[in-house]
């Protein structure tokens, strides 16, 4: 099985990523980490990626999930589902996690943040671009990360 873990910077991707791959004894790739420096330099400067710096990415990340040949967890903002139906592929292997938060809670997370690219400034561009969806795990981030983490397993279970 492949989590694709989803939702806009701020939300818990990495971290609910981390732990549940901790607990599952899984592999955890942050989409972040397959960036081009080009979409790492705009986004530091607080401008918003297009679908055409986004398709390249895209592609890199769907070929891991391609090619993946054991378990695995891949953090992505995924937020559009033309995104999604790149990186899913029609591979039935794979479950979309969406993580869901209200703006606010996730806007303080980023504005604590330190050392990432993607400012707390650009998460309205997030919010703008987010087509929830519609064939996920839908996940609150309102609760504590072990929470979250088993509130995933208990779904996953579940199907």
């Amino acid at each position: 099985m492949i989590i694709l873990l989803m939702g806009v910077s701020g939300s818990g991707k990495s971290a609910v990523g981390i732990k549940l791959a901790e607990v599952l004894g899984w592999n955890f790739y942050d989409a972040d980490d397959f960036h081009p420096q080009t979409n790492i330099d705009k986004m530091g400067l607080g401008v918003p990626l297009t679908d055409s710096d986004r398709w390249p990415w895209l592609g890199i990340l769907a070929g891991l999930i391609r090619n993946a040949q054991d378990h695995m967890i891949v953090g992505c903002s995924a937020l559009k589902q033309s995104y999604r139906d790149i990186l899913v592929a029609r591979n039935s292997n794979v479950r979309i996690v969406y993580l869901k938060g209200d703006f606010e809670i996730i806007k303080l997370r980023l504005e604590a943040r330190e050392g990432h690219f993607l400012k707390a400034a650009m998460l309205a561009s997030q919010f703008n671009d987010l087509e929830p969806p519609t064939d996920a795990i839908t996940v609150s981030i309102d609760g504590t990360l072990d929470e979250i983490v088993n509130q995933i397993r208990l779904e996953l279970h579940q199907i």
